[in-house]
């Protein structure tokens, strides 16, 4: 018996061989094992200026056999380490569920901000915890005050 649970996702290839001692016949099989995330979070949307508003929208996918309690928090954090929320929902997200847009924006302040997702989903009758983070590449411009 062979197992374990994978660490990432990405695509694992093995194999296995097997030698009959009494006939000395060797046997061997290649396997492929794809995994893919439980959760998938990826940019619909993303996060720019406009104005004095940082906005944007993500899509999130659950590719479990479960339902998730979904919690989705986006912070826009200032050059000074000061986090402001601009996006939250907290919301079942059934199995199989695929590119459901969650968006997000507030107005700031004069400055420049990275912007931080976060999708966190709970199987609680598995006690089970899926998390997903996104952030901006580079610092976002605000220009104008609010």
């Amino acid at each position: 018996m062979l197992h374990g649970e994978p660490t990432r996702a990405g695509e694992y290839r093995f194999a296995i061989s097997v030698t009959d001692n009494g006939r000395q016949r060797a046997v061997q099989k290649e396997f492929v094992l794809r995994v893919i995330e439980a959760l998938t979070l990826i940019w619909k949307a993303p996060a720019h200026v406009n104005g004095n508003r940082i906005e944007g929208s993500v899509e999130v996918s659950n590719t479990t056999v479960d339902d998730v309690d979904l919690t989705f928090v986006v912070y826009a954090i200032a050059e000074n380490g000061r986090a402001t929320a601009i996006g939250y929902q907290h919301l079942p997200l059934p199995h199989a569920t695929v590119g459901m847009e969650l968006p997000f924006g507030e107005s700031l302040p004069f400055g420049a901000y990275i912007v931080h997702v976060d999708v966190v989903g709970e199987v609680a009758s598995k006690n089970r915890i899926y998390r997903q983070p996104l952030q901006t590449a580079h610092r976002l411009r605000v220009a104008v005050g609010p």
